[in-house]
């Protein structure tokens, strides 16, 4: 679309690397609203009342249309809906193309809701966060689906925001093993501005936290998939193979930390000191993908892995 602002090679580094973008308070205030109103207000809690029934008149009686999956997104949902207004901002828009290409498609959305203590009280219930989880976790593809997910209304730490541990995107795990895990160093916890969005790789760790605030807390999750190539669709620059061939361990001079080159190679507080390395090699190989460059290397990580012919008395 003319006009529309493509993402830029370090936010695509920067994806790769640690499975998400964030923007905060990039939604504006009439389009929250709006979908606040859309989106319906939980009837509020009472004696003897299960917060699924709570949580099952809510989804009912609100004006998000239910959506068959592998529908257009462009045509999902209704002109002039406040899904749609969001759909149409030229950053939203630009985001999405740059990550899934030209024509992408709905999966599936979700309203979540977290409830305050009154409400699990009033059922009988436990008011606990959600365990760890990572969507998808059997899915083998270097091809991503991108999960938007909007914050409508502020999000205090005691609402129990969205946590979620960066760069955690392309480490399979089996989801029952990862429940196990509720802390684990440099995640982040959602406390943000009112119409902030996440752009998230789909198998980035994350779930929902505990709400003791005295207020629903709501957030809006829709899942995307490309309909054809997501390769070189951001703002791209050409760049030498030298600029990421550099030197390791004994590194004299401070690099730039905003290259490309050091995004992609920046490690997370939770990497060991030696299997680390294979998220770099991870990236490495989402980066060729993207790029449709099966040569791309940096800091030479796949280059000593891969057999050099010569070498091997190939001829």
């Amino acid at each position: 679309m003319t006009g529309t602002p493509l993402l830029s090679d370090e936010q695509l580094a920067s994806f790769v690397a640690r499975g998400f973008l964030r923007f905060d308070a990039a939604v504006p205030d009439e389009i929250n609203a709006a979908f606040l109103v859309e989106a319906g207000e939980a009837p509020e809690a009472a004696p003897g009342r299960k917060l699924r029934a709570t949580y099952g008149e809510l989804l009912a009686g609100a004006a998000i249309p239910e959506i068959a999956p592998g529908t257009p997104l462009y045509d999902a949902y209704p002109e002039g809906s406040a899904v749609r207004r969001l759909l149409d901002l030229p950053l939203v828009r630009g985001a999405l193309r740059s990550l899934l290409g030209a024509a992408p498609v709905f999966d599936h959305h979700f309203l979540h809701v977290t409830f305050p203590p009154r409400y699990h009280q009033g059922g009988g219930g436990e008011n606990v966060s959600q365990h760890t989880h990572q969507d998808s976790t059997i899915d083998p593809r270097l091809a991503f689906d991108v999960q938007v997910m909007y914050y409508p209304h502020a999000v205090t730490r005691q609402m129990g925001g969205t946590r979620f541990v960066p760069g955690t995107h392309l480490r399979k795990v089996s989801e029952v093993a990862l429940g196990r895990y509720q802390n684990l160093r440099g995640q982040q916890h959602m406390v943000c501005e009112a119409g902030t969005l996440l752009f998230l790789h789909h198998g980035i760790w994350h779930g929902g936290g505990v709400n003791v605030s005295d207020r629903t807390r709501t957030m809006f999750k829709i899942r995307i998939h490309a309909s054809g190539s997501q390769q070189r669709q951001w703002n791209r620059v050409e760049r030498p193979a030298s600029e990421f061939q550099r030197p390791i361990f004994l590194v004299k001079a401070p690099r730039p930390p905003d290259s490309v080159a050091a995004i992609l190679m920046a490690p997370e507080p939770w990497f060991e000191q030696d299997t680390g390395r294979l998220e770099f090699i991870n990236r490495i190989r989402l980066w060729r993908y993207l790029t449709a460059d099966p040569n791309f290397d940096a800091d030479y990580w796949m280059t000593r892995l891969e057999p050099h012919d010569e070498a091997q008395g190939v001829v």
